[in-house]
């Protein structure tokens, strides 16, 4: 596969082919939200960071910001598939050359990575990049993982998560589009968790590789004073609580921020560092499309909000804000960082509230900024970006990233 016209295929949210221009305009749009901080470091005296997931999401966000809002060098990992002969890479493979080229542009050494970040090998080489080649020193971490599965590097046993209530089963309604794109508001069922079901999870989408990291960065010495770690999280709306934050799922993040108390102390104690979780308010990933009734939830937010939708970099942003002292480090109750004030600000989950009880096939359209929605969600795939030309041919065969310069 060289160069080809390529258009959108899409099974349900779930699209089969990337465009590798679109998802370059992608990041290029984000590092032109993000404003740049004053004073940064020179090119070679950078906060060195690691951020694990910096692909996709808030993860891809907390890669851009960071090089854009605090100057960082460093490593970023993800797990993505190279193009082949029938198919294209996927979008994360196509995103990470394209933030290679604004960390080459901007003169900073960011190395990319690609490979299992649950693996204790991916562990051991990128803290043998950080000795050889930033000095020895690790001053941020950044926390961004979503994965169906997660093989223990310790016992070998691989786990899988999964997206169910607790206790009973929940009936929500979410949002999908049928083949020609019209919207339908559909109720769905979700038997509740079984088994070992949310062991299952929490071993997957916890605080144990997280910690694991900790860990294997701490014993070979390379955390630096100070050094600083956030987990990034979601708590999400009351509407989607039954099938999130007190399904599965939020069992694995109130293991993440039990892990972050604990491991806020021990790096206290050894480097007068912190660890947090992050947590960041709503937005159309590619992991967030997968669970029922958040499309739904997300579409009638923007109906509620518009532009005052806070979109990821500007959040990530405001975390490397707060992780370089540029403004102070501000903790809710539970020692958290809150990046979701916004889609919590007075009467914003009353009016989602109202317009979820009203939404029908018929009534959506009204409520939702389906439009939005839609260009989100192919933005995910480098689809619907305005400026890219859909109609000339496109090389596929983009190569992974190397040295930065």
């Amino acid at each position: 596969m060289d160069s080809r016209v390529l258009t959108p295929r899409n099974r349900g949210f779930l699209f089969l082919d990337s465009h590798p221009a679109g998802c370059r305009r992608v990041v290029a749009d984000m590092w032109e939200d993000c404003p740049a901080a004053p004073g940064l470091p020179p090119e070679d005296a950078g906060p060195v960071a690691l951020v694990i997931g910096s692909s996709a999401g808030y993860g891809l966000a907390a890669t851009v910001a960071g090089l854009k809002r605090a100057g960082i060098r460093g490593i970023a990992v993800s797990f993505e598939k190279a193009p082949t002969e029938r198919r294209t890479a996927t979008a994360g493979w196509y995103r990470t050359s394209a933030t290679a080229e604004l960390a080459r542009d901007a003169g900073r050494d960011l190395v990319f990575l690609n490979g299992d970040a649950f693996s204790d090998a991916m562990k051991e080489q990128v803290a043998d990049l950080v000795e050889r080649r930033f000095g020895g020193s690790l001053d941020y971490l950044v926390y961004s993982v979503a994965a169906p599965r997660r093989t223990d590097p310790g016992s070998g046993t691989t786990y899988s998560s999964v997206l169910k209530p607790i206790g009973r089963a929940d009936r929500t309604r979410t949002l999908v589009f049928d083949d020609r794109g019209a919207p339908e508001v559909r109720e769905v069922e979700t038997g509740p968790a079984e088994g070992d079901d949310i062991e299952q999870t929490v071993a997957v989408m916890g605080g144990a590789d997280w910690e694991r990291w900790i860990d294997r960065l701490a014993v070979r010495g390379l955390l630096a004073d100070g050094f600083t770690t956030a987990a990034l999280s979601y708590i999400g709306s009351p509407l989607t609580a039954a099938i999130y934050r007190q399904g599965t799922i939020g069992a694995a993040k109130a293991h993440l921020e039990a892990t972050a108390r604990t491991l806020d102390e021990r790096l206290a104690r050894t480097v007068r560092g912190r660890a947090v979780t992050s947590v960041n308010g709503a937005a159309v990933t590619q992991s967030s499309t997968a669970i029922p009734g958040i499309a739904l939830y997300t579409g009638l937010l923007r109906g509620v909000l518009g532009e005052g939708m806070v979109p990821p970099v500007l959040q990530l942003a405001e975390l490397w804000d707060q992780f370089t002292g540029a403004t102070p480090l501000a903790l809710d109750e539970e020692g958290r960082i809150r990046l979701d004030a916004w889609e919590f600000a007075d009467g914003v989950q009353a009016a989602v509230a109202e317009r979820w009880d009203a939404a029908t096939t018929g009534t959506v359209a009204a409520l939702a900024d389906l439009d939005w929605f839609r260009a989100e969600v192919q933005r995910l795939y480098g689809f619907s970006v305005p400026g890219v030309d859909y109609s000339a041919a496109v090389a596929t065969d983009v190569p992974w990233p190397g040295r930065t310069f």
